[in-house]
């Protein structure tokens, strides 16, 4: 049995995937959040790649959230950004 909180077991997943696609919103996707995902692929067109660096920032910021705090901010307060 593990005592990782419900919702921890996406943490690694959404940083991975926001550090290394994190300009096409695949993180947000995987998070459930849709229209943040639709926003950040329109940032990256819109400033011509540099939107990557928000996902970038955000990877980062996951992964080095503890698992409680991943899954009270990420997953059971759905805040999408940052």
């Amino acid at each position: 049995m593990s005592d990782k909180p419900p919702g921890a077991e996406k943490k690694i997943v959404a940083g991975i995937l926001a550090i290394l696609l994190g300009g096409f919103g695949v993180h947000k996707f995987y998070l459930g959040y849709t229209k943040e995902g639709i926003i950040q692929i329109v940032i990256t067109v819109l400033t011509c790649g540099m939107g990557g660096l928000l996902g970038l920032i955000e990877g980062i910021i996951y992964l080095t959230k503890s698992d409680e705090d991943f899954v009270a901010t990420y997953i059971n307060a759905k805040k999408g950004w940052f």
